[in-house]
């Protein structure tokens, strides 16, 4: 029976599911796939950490140098977090002749150039499909499954912290600071949010899935981000209305004209199957010139949910003999032939403090006309305070420039409107 020996850097939450998936299947593995797989060192600080989850103290490595050396060790298992010590650690691996597998999105959106290098050189495998959208396959989905397709378009939720902050939102018309406090008490939300809330993890995650999806390099500068701690509830009310879900959304585009990606707040119409993901899932609806669309969907991270993609990646890589790399020039930076597009083509969400007085929104549509905007549809609503109402309108298809210059004229000119809220809708 062919033997294969991993070890494991890191038994935080991922680290820690990923070594119970290991031992406790370890049988069904011989049963299945011909293959006794065996942790044969971890790397982990905290030493009682290790013990309790059943680790022999004789397999607690106690630096990177005696995993690289140790000849029992096949697959090294990267689950850390952050790019230092981690990306001298994994490349210390590579150069090591140690195949990789990891779950490190920042790591391997910022570097995998560099990894890619080391495991050319080395004819090692490298292996990522825990870096995104945690359990759910969307990187094997597009390496294997869909080569035959051109990926025309590629939209997800792929952030479970944010989108578990959007859905209390909706369900308890509860402010954004009162459910990331919960968010946070709950364990879905770190101490310092900023990665999530802010957008970083989701761009991360979209850099490292539209280059596959699109065989070009998409470094991360391209990705145009934007988080959801300024989204007010009223404005998730508003959108109910009007039968849409708010949605913290990675987009990915590739037409003619260019390659379009971004990470933004959006409402999705209701009808959508993006609009049914909720709490903690994540889901890639993803076209192709030939198939169509498809929805991958479910736990986009948790311990077990992201222990089950590397283990999958240990063992796709422990049963093939040929490592493939990039489609694409992997390079640090876009190749200089790749268009990119910023002047994204969206319908718009548009809430407006207006004076409660005949011919305000003939005003404002006059504006909008001015640049090309037309209006699909349009609610007012009456404010608690003061005398002026809100008008809520939701444009046709435009583009991003158009409605910039469209905002800044109105609330330049003021007086009979401001604009307070500017969201796209998809």
């Amino acid at each position: 029976m062919k033997k294969v020996g991993i070890a494991i850097l890191g038994l935080g939450v991922v680290g820690s599911g990923t070594y119970k998936i290991l031992t406790e299947h370890r049988d069904f593995y011989k049963q299945v796939h011909g293959i006794d797989f065996k942790v044969e060192n971890v790397l982990e600080r905290n030493r009682a950490r290790a013990l309790s989850l059943g680790v022999a103290a004789e397999n607690i490595a106690s630096n990177m140098a005696e995993i690289c050396s140790n000849s029992e060790v096949d697959i090294v298992v990267e689950v850390m977090g952050g790019v230092e010590p981690a990306k001298s650690f994994v490349l210390a691996a590579l150069n090591a002749g140690k195949s990789v597998v990891t779950s490190n999105k920042e790591l391997f959106c910022k570097y995998s150039h560099e990894l890619e290098k080391a495991a050319k050189k080395n004819n090692c495998g490298l292996f990522f499909e825990a870096s995104c959208v945690g359990g759910v396959p969307v990187i094997r989905t597009l390496l294997d499954n869909l080569q035959g397709n051109k990926i025309t378009s590629m939209i997800g939720i792929i952030n479970g912290t944010t989108n578990y902050i959007l859905t209390k939102m909706s369900d308890c018309g509860a402010s954004y600071e009162k459910i990331l406090e919960e968010a946070q008490s709950l364990g879905y939300a770190e101490a310092d949010p900023t990665a999530d809330v802010e957008g970083f993890d989701a761009a991360y995650k979209l850099s490292i899935l539209s280059s596959l999806a699109f065989h070009t390099k998409i470094p991360f500068s391209k990705v145009y981000r934007e988080g959801i701690t300024a989204i007010d509830p009223c404005d998730i009310e508003y959108g109910k209305k009007l039968g849409y879900v708010m949605k913290l959304l990675a987009v990915g585009k590739n037409s003619d004209s260019g390659i379009e990606v971004r990470v933004h707040p959006a409402f999705v119409n209701s009808s959508h199957p993006l609009a049914a993901v909720n709490d903690s899932f994540n889901a890639v609806y993803v076209t192709g010139d030939s198939v169509g669309d498809i929805m991958l969907y479910g736990r986009g991270a948790g311990a077990l949910p992201t222990g089950s993609a590397i283990v999958g990646d240990i063992i796709y890589c422990a049963t093939h003999d040929n490592f493939n790399y990039s489609t694409f020039n992997n390079t640090a930076d876009a190749d200089p032939a790749t268009k990119f597009l910023t002047n994204y083509e969206s319908a718009y969400y548009l809430r407006l403090d207006v004076d409660d007085k005949a011919g305000v929104l003939s005003k404002v549509t006059s504006v909008l006309s001015k640049h090309g905007i037309s209006v699909a549809r349009v609610i007012q609503e009456k404010q608690n305070e003061g005398s002026g109402v809100s008008l809520i309108l939701i444009t046709h298809c435009t583009h991003e420039k158009n409605t910039d210059k469209a905002v800044q004229e109105i609330n330049k000119n003021g007086g009979f409107a401001k604009v307070v809220s500017v969201i796209r809708v998809v």
